[in-house]
């Protein structure tokens, strides 16, 4: 099944599949999805949520993988090969850079989560203050960067194996664990005594709550969820063969996501409301909220602790395997080096780059950039708020409007069997999914406020 080159390919649809739906699911689908749910009216956000999947998600992922495909390139060669010549490279830059932005502070939440598998099991057995616990851990100038480089190193170790042998032996491997683990916290977290509240917080639809800040909140987490706009699925892209599916393997990434989000809720908040806790958002819930429900539960408890900090860590390991890789690529295909140097080499950069936003935690923390922001959150608007929506759109418009949709649905359609791309993949990927995504930017650079 070679493809002709050094770069690898898939060997199976499952292995790909796993590989693309870890790189969607991440660390927003534990802490975001679930919250913002339960906020903005249970069920119906999730009817609204799946829509924009349909007209924003799906049509922006089969452009993303037809890009990659055709070309056999990275992001950046991919427009080089299709519009040599042009400015349209800037997209593919665009993506490699907010790759490397979001992996050096990913990274460093990733460590926090290696870390508290361990903590976990040391202050579990009593009634710990877990708010100083964390905010003590995250202001030392050197614990969180060991941890740091602890996960860039395992990040690193995989992509340097390869796609074969690397991301997509790892990924058949971590898929599967993710989801069994994260079985076995639903049925103990729905179990406990009160979990009914929490469940009728996180699904009990209320369209009431169903605003114009709930449709901004349900199309960004659409866009984000799925590793959007970054070159992430242009890369893996380029490792599928003709002969694969790539309509039915978009609507198995797609869906995988949207599942993994739906039951990290299930896992929350029935316990959480179980034990009168807050629930809140963002590492607070993560690193506060969820380890203090952990030490309520008793015996038993730094089992289920430990076992949600190893499945964090695991979403937060596939996503970060795509983010190194869609570096990666760009190094080994248009600087042509051996892939081991490359990764290595672009993972210490990344490593290095995300010392400040783990310091801007602590003694650094008077180190605001943008907006007030610190380091970390700086990075993080930088490229989520910034290079993501503007290279999803771009993505969008040169996919629909000048390479063309008969040639998107030409290159698409090779291997499609059951579901093939006609003029409603036209009208979404020319008209519905960039005028969306310029909403969600307008809205998360904050010109445009509901």
């Amino acid at each position: 099944m070679s493809n002709g080159n050094d770069r690898g390919q898939w060997q199976s649809r499952a292995g790909f599949i796993a590989a693309a739906a870890g790189s969607a699911i991440g660390l927003g689908n534990i802490w975001r999805f679930p919250y913002i749910t339960g906020k903005y009216g249970g069920g119906a956000f999730v009817l609204v949520y799946i829509i924009f999947l349909i007209i924003v998600g799906y049509p922006i992922m089969n452009a993303e993988l037809i890009l990659g495909r055709k070309t056999q390139k990275n992001a950046v060669g991919a427009f080089r090969t299709l519009a040599p010549g042009t400015p349209w490279s800037i997209v593919g830059w665009m993506g490699v850079a907010a790759g490397f932005i979001i992996l050096s502070y990913y990274s460093v939440i990733g460590g926090w989560g290696i870390a508290y598998i361990f903590k976990t099991a040391t202050y579990m057995a009593k009634n710990a203050d877990h708010v100083n616990i964390f905010i003590n851990f995250i202001t030392n100038p050197t614990a969180p960067l060991v941890w740091h480089a602890v996960f860039m190193a395992i990040t690193v170790g995989i992509v340097m194996a390869g796609v074969e042998k690397g991301i997509e032996r790892y990924s058949k491997f971590l898929m599967p664990a993710l989801f069994i683990i994260l079985l076995i916290l639903i049925v103990r977290s729905v179990t406990l005594p009160g979990a009914a509240e929490g469940l009728a917080f996180y699904l009990k639809p209320d369209f009431s709550k169903l605003t114009a800040e709930a449709l901004l909140a349900a199309m960004g987490q659409v866009f984000f969820s799925l590793s959007l706009g970054m070159g992430c699925m242009i890369t893996y892209g380029s490792y599928l063969s003709k002969n694969e599916d790539i309509p039915i393997n978009s609507i198995f990434i797609v869906a995988s996501d949207t599942l993994i989000a739906l039951l990290a809720g299930l896992m929350i908040f029935p316990a959480v409301f179980a034990f009168g806790m807050e629930p809140g958002t963002g590492p607070g819930l993560t690193f506060i909220t969820v380890p203090a429900v952990f030490n309520a539960m008793g015996t038993g408890g730094a089992f289920f602790g430990i076992l949600f900090f190893i499945l964090l860590v695991i979403a937060a390991l596939t996503s970060a395997i795509s983010l190194l890789e869609v570096v990666t690529a760009y190094v080994v295909d248009e600087k042509k080096w051996d892939r081991k140097k490359a990764a290595l080499v672009v993972g210490i950069l990344i490593f290095i780059v995300g010392i400040p936003t783990s310091l801007g935690q602590g003694i650094w923390s008077h180190i605001r950039p943008i907006r007030g922001l610190d380091i970390l959150d700086s990075y993080d608007f930088i490229a989520s708020n910034v290079l993501l929506p503007l290279g999803g759109m771009l993505i969008a418009i040169y996919s629909g409007w000048f390479w063309g949709t008969e040639k998107m649905r030409e290159e698409g359609n090779l291997g499609a069997k059951s579901i093939k791309l006609g003029g409603f993949f036209d009208i979404l990927i020319k008209i519905i999914s960039p005028i969306c995504i310029f909403i969600i930017f307008l809205n998360s650079i904050g010109i445009l406020k509901v």
